[in-house]
């Protein structure tokens, strides 16, 4: 028999709020977090525009001598852990150690020590780099060092799908509490890929929107759209078996029900013309939950402002849901967030699950332009009171990676 699994904290540090009120309060007002890069001079650069987490500290979170050794990537990870971790009401004991997993996810991984020490090493001798380089860069010590401080002694797996990487971690870390492996765990993603080898890489790419108009940037589904802006940040869940949840007295934010995950094997970069992966995807997910397609009121798309992604994205999403794709809501919050890679489907998760608690619906801002391959309701630049039964997040990733995951209302 497989167990009801449900959300019962959140974390979040992203270009809209360092925490999850400050967040969600940004996705409600439609705040825009993308900004000129701080980060590293770009004066000479051709994108000069990204979604950096802003004011961030770890005064009484982090040990300064381990924050100083830490990769951005961890840091971010370890204050959305912190977060979550507090907000599910955990202490040392509440739970079996040995059940509680870790899966975080990242794309890239600890790309701001890669960078950092690539350049030391080429520059100056190889000799004089850190010795924490290798344990800094490796994706797994992102959800090690989280298992660390929290004694997580159950599994602890890191998913590199790309930019579907956290949303698949959420979705496995449901699947082994479903399923019996574990009885609670952390779920998610973060990224830190501002930097000079980040935004360059993706820039050569021609991934990128090059207008460095901070307003008029990332615009999914927008006739103008042009490229991604790129982010950073985590977002990380924590899931529990609900019986367990209910015995401790854990305030419980949403029932997650399914999961789906499919590969387009098209191409290295680009979607599926047909939306057939996508599609399937969807449907996966929903036949694992169990639930009817009109019974979606909010979709979180992976809508990245990218011409392709969003008109195919687009098109999947009507094969699924046919005619009742025009009574549900889609808000692209990466118009706020920006694309933080491997992170985003932790952020946009949380603030999924934040919209079926609140039966509010977020809005895509700054869009001005239809385009008749986009011709859905994307809940254009202000959010929406409406009742939020069901709700699915979407991710794509490079390869032709697709995640879905499916949160509905709980009801005891």
């Amino acid at each position: 028999m497989k167990r009801r699994v449900v959300v019962t904290g959140l974390g979040a540090v992203t270009p809209i709020g360092n925490n999850v009120a400050e967040t969600w309060e940004s996705v409600v007002k439609g705040r825009n977090g993308i900004d000129q890069i701080t980060l590293y001079d770009v004066s000479e650069l051709k994108v000069k525009i990204a979604a950096e987490v802003k004011n961030l500290s770890t005064e009484g979170l982090i040990d300064p001598k381990e924050a100083r050794r830490m990769d951005r990537s961890m840091i971010l990870a370890m204050l959305a852990a912190i977060e979550a971790y507090e907000d599910a009401n955990l202490s040392e004991g509440a739970v079996d150690n040995n059940r509680f997993g870790t899966f975080i996810g990242s794309g890239i991984g600890g790309l701001d020590t890669i960078n950092d020490e690539s350049r030391k090493a080429y520059e100056k001798n190889p000799d004089r780099m850190s010795p924490f380089f290798i344990p800094n860069s490796i994706i797994n010590l992102i959800g090690g060092n989280i298992a660390i401080r929290f004694q997580a002694k159950g599994p602890c797996l890191p998913i590199v799908t790309a930019c579907s990487s956290a949303t698949n971690s959420i979705g496995e870390a449901f699947r082994y509490i479903r399923d019996g492996y574990c009885d609670i765990a952390f779920a998610g993603g973060s990224e830190a890929p501002i930097n000079a080898l980040g935004v360059s890489g993706f820039t050569v790419m021609r991934a990128l929107n090059f207008s460095n108009d901070k307003d008029n940037a990332s615009i999914p589904f927008d006739k103008r759209r042009s490229g991604f802006v790129i982010g950073e940040g985590a977002g990380i869940l924590i899931l529990e078996e609900y019986e367990q949840a209910k015995k401790r007295g854990a305030k419980i934010y949403a029932e997650m029900v399914g999961y789906g995950t499919t590969c387009d094997a098209f191409h290295i970069t680009a979607p599926d013309e047909t939306a057939s992966g996508i599609s399937r995807c969807i449907e996966l997910a929903l036949s694992d939950g169990n639930v009817d397609p009109n019974e979606v009121d909010y979709i979180n798309p992976h809508g990245t402002s990218t011409p392709l992604n969003d008109k195919y994205e687009t098109l999947g999403i009507k094969k699924v849901f046919k005619e009742h794709a025009k009574n549900i809501n889609i808000g692209a919050t990466k118009s706020m967030h920006g694309h933080s890679l491997g992170a985003v489907g932790g952020i946009e998760a949380v603030i999924t699950v934040k919209a079926v608690l609140e039966d509010i619906a977020p809005p895509t801002i700054n869009y001005k332009e239809e385009d008749p391959d986009c011709d859905l309701n994307y809940t254009p630049n202000h959010a929406v009171k409406r009742p939020i039964r069901v709700a699915v997040s979407n991710s794509v990733g490079f390869g032709g990676q697709n995640a879905t995951i499916v949160f509905k209302k709980f009801v005891e």
